[in-house]
């Protein structure tokens, strides 16, 4: 790394520690029937990568249960609901063709290693910061227009920091 570029990035760290950076915060939640739909977030991908895994958090407000049935994002030619589980030390990914149930009161959060949503054929790569437009589609609510905000490759939530990347400490 030359000169510039370290004290481009010491710039960036120190900006980034004093709060003068802004971070990404979370969009309110959308309402969709008696569905609250909470932080829609995916990771970025390297370069010519042809899947991305999305994340949200929905809560069944209502009294009739409802279904997640699948997901779009504007620049993947298809999207599938997936659940990773591990046997051993063998990571084993399988689609979920029903959808996933989410009953009155309830909450199904997709998340990293778990249940998640897998965009394929990747026309552009998620860029962290530059949101990506989408739709999830429910059983009862329809199909409802989301925002997946775009965090660091390998981060474990939506506000996350990549592994291994310093992190800001923030005092009050």
């Amino acid at each position: 790394m030359n000169q510039t570029a370290r004290t481009a990035l010491r710039f960036a760290l120190v900006a980034s520690a004093l709060g003068l950076v802004p971070q990404a915060r979370a969009a309110e939640p959308i309402t969709a029937g008696t569905l609250r739909i909470e932080t829609p977030w995916m990771r970025a991908t390297p370069g010519g990568a042809k899947v991305a895994g999305g994340y949200v958090r929905v809560t069944n407000t209502g009294t009739q249960a409802d279904r997640l049935t699948g997901a779009a994002i504007t620049t993947a030619g298809r999207g599938a609901i997936h659940s990773m589980t591990m046997a051993g030390n063998v990571m084993k990914m399988a689609a979920v063709p029903d959808g996933l149930p989410i009953a009155p009161g309830q909450t199904l959060e997709l998340k990293p290693g778990g249940l998640h949503l897998m965009f394929e054929d990747l026309k552009s790569a998620p860029k962290v910061g530059e949101p990506v437009s989408g739709t999830l589609t429910f059983e009862r609510a329809g199909t409802v227009p989301v925002t997946f905000s775009v965090a660091p490759i390998g981060a474990t939530s939506p506000n996350a920091i990549a592994p291994g990347a310093p992190a800001a400490h923030h005092h009050h």
